[in-house]
């Protein structure tokens, strides 16, 4: 069995939940991971639960931290798995580094859209700030210190 690379999204709570909180992460890069083990523990403004890996693999990497808000669907962690019911959430590593490269636009978590278009700036105009957030994106605690330093 050939082993291939995933990103782990959030798990979707439903039509009215679209942004939880990383309550407690159970995992770090190289943990080997079984189907159903404890990733992490997140909560939404209705209930907390224990996210539970979709398989048996490696973590490589994660993209949120504790006490992080998190948008359903985004990506939550990269991990290697021989899981081929999980093929379709493949990541070709090339395409990620071409992605990163320089020059390409920046993502934007909605928090931080929002935040930036509430500090009256347009988040599409800014290119000198550090994108730290999950999956490489701009989060609320980028903005924050973005403007922190606009002071």
């Amino acid at each position: 069995m050939s082993t291939f690379i995933i990103d782990v999204p959030v798990p979707s709570m439903g039509a009215t939940v679209s942004e939880l909180t990383v309550i407690n992460l159970a995992v770090a890069p190289g943990t080997k991971v079984a189907k159903g083990q404890k990733l992490a523990a997140l909560e939404s403004d209705k209930s907390a639960f224990d996210f539970e890996s979709p398989a048996e693999g490696t973590v490589l990497s994660i993209m949120a931290k504790n006490g992080a808000a998190i948008t359903s669907g985004q990506p939550f962690l990269r991990m290697e798995t021989t899981d081929e019911s999980l093929r379709h959430l493949e990541v070709k590593v090339a395409a990620v580094a071409a992605a990163a490269a320089p020059g390409k636009a920046l993502q934007w978590t909605p928090r931080a859209i929002k935040m930036a278009q509430e500090a009256g700036l347009d988040h599409a105009t800014i290119t000198d700030i550090e994108a730290t957030g999950p999956g490489g994106r701009v989060s609320g605690d980028d903005v924050t210190k973005y403007l922190a330093g606009r002071k």
